[in-house]
């Protein structure tokens, strides 16, 4: 059996899957899952994310994801 001392370290390294889990189980999604959406560009936009990846050879969603995250 565990101790409070052990169970509290535990909880406080993993907390963030702790919450990951949680969430699912409210919501049925993980954050690192991946969604397929429906969006309407531009075309300049569009021409732009395809210059883009040409230039990194990263995936057009990959770009998107990195602006957003930084």
């Amino acid at each position: 059996m565990l101790s409070d001392k052990k169970i509290k370290y535990i909880l406080s390294k993993y907390k963030e899957l702790f919450e990951a889990l949680e969430n699912y189980d409210k919501t049925r999604e993980l954050p690192f899952q991946r969604k397929r959406i429906d969006i309407t560009l531009s075309v300049e936009t569009i021409n732009k994310l395809k210059k883009l990846k040409q230039e990194t050879g990263m995936p057009i969603s990959t770009i998107i994801e990195k602006r957003f995250l930084n």
